[in-house]
This record gives C-alpha cells, structure tokens and sequence, in this order.
C-alpha cells in the first residue's frame, strides 16, 4: 500500500518533519487508557493530568523522548493472596505519548490525590528580522554588484 504524502507542494518546503509528527499523533490517538486533561494555566504555560489512581511514584515514569512526552505505569504485580468477590479498578500497565512541540519543556510533574499533574511551558518567540543578501549574476568578465533586502515576518 503507498502512502499519499499531504505535504508534497513544492510551495511547503522543509514540512517533512511535520508530516512525521502528524503520523506519530494518530499512532498514539487511539488508545483511552488512563484518561487525561489537558489545560492552559497561563499565557505560554499547559498543564496535562492523568488519572492514576491506585499507581505510587515506583509505578510511574515520565520522560521525553524525541520530542514527545512519555509517561509508563506499571503496578506491582499482585502477590497471590488476594481474592477479589469484584474487581473494577483498573491495574493494568500503560504507555501514554503525547507529541510536543519545538521548544516545548516540561518544567514539572507531581502526583496527588490519584491525578498526576505534568506542567509544560511553551516560550513565545520574539520575532525575528534578518537581511538576506542578493547577488546579481555575472556576465562572463564583468563585476558583480549585490543589494540587501529586509525580510519581515508578515503581520497580516
């Protein structure tokens, strides 16, 4: 089966990356366990909370990992002398991915009450203005001459 590829525009150059990104995220969209939050608590600051509850901070692990936000949980296995009449609370394993943008840090990540809080902060970006030089071509013999033109982020 090939795979259609949604950025091969030749006006999208460099957004392969992207794509990659875009792939990964529906990879890793499907699975529902355990469920999560995720909020804005200030201006460039997230904050994703997982409910965990019955996991202890031996059970868990948070990581980034290629740009992406990793968080594993393993339960202690069970020793063999309980017997459950019901057994409806979750102990199962579970990898939850999400994918972070560039420049996105995880600046903490603390456990309470069952709910893991993990806080990101995304910097904003000062804009950026650089000069790129052009350089007319040279007929053969002749000098060259060159004009610098500013390049501005477009504020529309």
């Amino acid at each position: 089966m090939s795979r259609v590829q949604m950025f091969n525009s030749p006006l999208l150059l460099g957004f392969d990356q992207l794509e990659r990104v875009l792939d990964r995220v529906s990879k890793t969209s499907a699975e529902g366990y355990p469920p999560y939050n995720i909020e804005q608590i200030g201006e460039d600051r997230l904050r994703i909370t997982l409910a965990v509850a019955g996991f202890s901070l031996d059970d868990l692990d948070v990581s980034t990992e290629d740009n992406q936000l990793v968080i594993r949980g393993r339960n202690n296995e069970d020793d063999g002398q309980k017997v459950y009449l019901h057994r409806g609370i979750a102990a199962r394993q579970f990898q939850r991915s999400f994918v972070l943008a560039e420049g996105i840090e995880v600046t903490s990540a603390r456990l309470e009450d069952g709910l893991l809080h993990i806080d990101l902060m995304r910097p904003i970006p000062e804009p950026e203005v650089r000069s790129i030089k052009i350089e007319k071509g040279t007929p053969a013999g002749g000098k060259s001459k060159s004009k610098t033109i500013d390049v501005a982020p477009d504020k529309g």
